[in-house]
C-alpha cells in the first residue's frame, strides 16, 4: 500500500518572554498545504497548548496565510501565536525578514522585528461598558469594579493584588455568555496588569493573551491619559508587554524565547 504519511515541522516558543519557561507557550507548523480542518484541530488538541498556528506561504517574500486554533476550536485571532509565527518565519523560514505579513480571519496583520522584539499591528476592539452581574462576581470570586463588553469580557480591579488573588470557578466561568474574562486592575509596577479566563476554548486561564490588549490597551490609555503604556498578565508563568494605542491599531510588542523544534507525521 502507498505511503500517505504526511511530514512537515513544528517549533515551539515562549512569546512575550526573554526566556524559556515564561511568557506563553506555542505551537507554530508550516504547511506547504492546509490540511483537513479536522487534522489540524486533532494536532492542536495533541499539542494541548493554548494555541497551536498553522501557516502556509503566500506568493514572494515573508506573507503566509494563518490560522489558530486552541485545543477545542479554531479562533478568529490570537496573539501570542501570530508573535510566534513571526519569529518562526524570521528565523527559519524567511531569514533576517524584518516584516511578516499574516493573512487571517482577522484581516491582514503585520509584525515588525527590531532586534529581539517583535511588534504585532493588531486591530483595536473598544469594549463598551455593561450593568454589573452578579454571576461575574460568582464566577471570578470577587466582584469587580467595572465591568465591559467586547469579543470578551473584561472585569476591573482596584489593584493587582485584588487580581492576583482570584480563584475562578471554571465551569461557572465557561457558562458565562462570552468567550472568555479579562480581569485587569492598575499594576504596582507597570501601568496595568491583567489574567485571562478562557474554559469554553479549552484555556482555563492563558499565560499571556496578546488578543486581549486589543480590549484592555484602549481602555487603559483613555483612563491613563496616555497611548503608550507597559503591561504585565499575571499568570503563574507570567509576561510582558509594550502596548500603543495608535488609532484604529493597537502595537503589542515583546519578545519571543525558542523552545524545541520537531517534525509531525499524521
Amino acid at each position: 500500500m502507498p505511503d500517505t504519511t504526511t511530514e512537515f515541522p513544528i517549533y515551539q516558543v515562549d512569546a512575550f518572554a526573554s526566556k524559556v519557561f515564561a511568557g506563553n507557550p506555542a505551537a507554530v507548523c508550516p504547511l506547504d498545504a492546509w490540511l483537513p480542518d479536522d487534522v489540524m484541530q486533532a494536532i492542536a488538541l495533541e499539542n494541548n497548548l493554548s494555541e497551536t498556528a498553522f501557516l502556509v506561504k503566500r506568493g514572494d517574500g515573508a506573507v503566509y496565510d494563518l490560522r489558530w486554533f486552541t485545543p477545542a476550536h479554531e479562533v478568529d485571532l490570537c496573539g501570542h501565536a501570530t508573535l510566534g509565527s513571526a519569529y518562526v518565519v524570521a528565523n527559519h523560514l524567511d531569514g533576517g525578514a524584518a516584516e511578516v505579513r499574516f493573512h487571517t480571519r482577522s484581516g491582514l496583520l503585520t509584525v515588525t522585528r527590531e532586534g529581539e522584539v517583535y511588534t504585532l499591528d493588531f486591530p483595536v476592539l473598544p469594549p463598551q461598558r455593561i450593568d454589573d452581574d452578579p454571576a461575574v462576581a460568582e464566577a471570578l470570586g470577587a466582584a469587580p469594579r467595572e465591568l465591559w463588553d467586547q469579543m470578551d469580557m473584561m472585569a476591573v480591579f482596584g489593584s493587582e493584588a485584588e487580581v492576583a488573588a482570584l480563584t475562578p470557578d471554571m465551569t461557572k466561568v465557561a457558562a458565562l455568555d462570552t468567550r472568555g474574562v479579562i480581569a485587569t486592575a492598575p499594576g504596582d509596577r507597570c501601568d496595568f496588569v491583567s489574567r485571562f479566563f478562557a474554559p469554553r476554548a479549552g484555556i482555563p486561564e492563558d499565560p499571556v493573551t496578546g488578543s486581549a490588549h486589543c480590549i484592555s490597551t484602549p481602555y487603559w490609555a483613555g483612563r491613563l491619559g496616555k497611548n503608550k503604556l507597559s503591561a504585565r498578565q499575571i499568570s503563574a508563568r507570567g509576561g510582558a508587554l509594550e502596548v500603543e494605542l495608535r488609532g484604529e491599531r493597537v502595537l503589542i510588542s515583546g519578545r519571543v524565547a525558542p523552545y524545541l523544534e520537531g517534525r509531525i507525521r499524521v
